[in-house]
């Protein structure tokens, strides 16, 4: 007969704290395509744009975080890909 395996249980950390919304904090109501030293804050070395979890961002913001990185792009004012 096959064994019944227990479902893995979220592990809590108690003293890691919660990732705040950088642009929040600054009052940033609108992220610009061509402000490129902010964009690649959001970006990995590999040129990849960083999800939620990772960088920290609102949804609201992400969003905009990652269609300014999209305008950036094609404007050349971003990489597709990294060397």
């Amino acid at each position: 007969m096959a064994e019944m395996k227990k479902p893995m249980k979220k592990k809590f950390r108690p003293f890691q704290k919660k990732k705040v919304c950088f642009l929040c904090q600054q009052g940033v109501n609108f992220v610009d395509y061509k402000d490129v030293e902010l964009l690649q804050h959001y970006l990995s070395h590999s040129a990849k744009i960083l999800p939620r979890r990772v960088s920290g961002a609102c949804t609201k913001h992400q969003r905009m975080v990652s269609n300014a990185i999209k305008r950036a792009r094609i404007v050349a004012l971003l990489p597709f890909v990294s060397e």
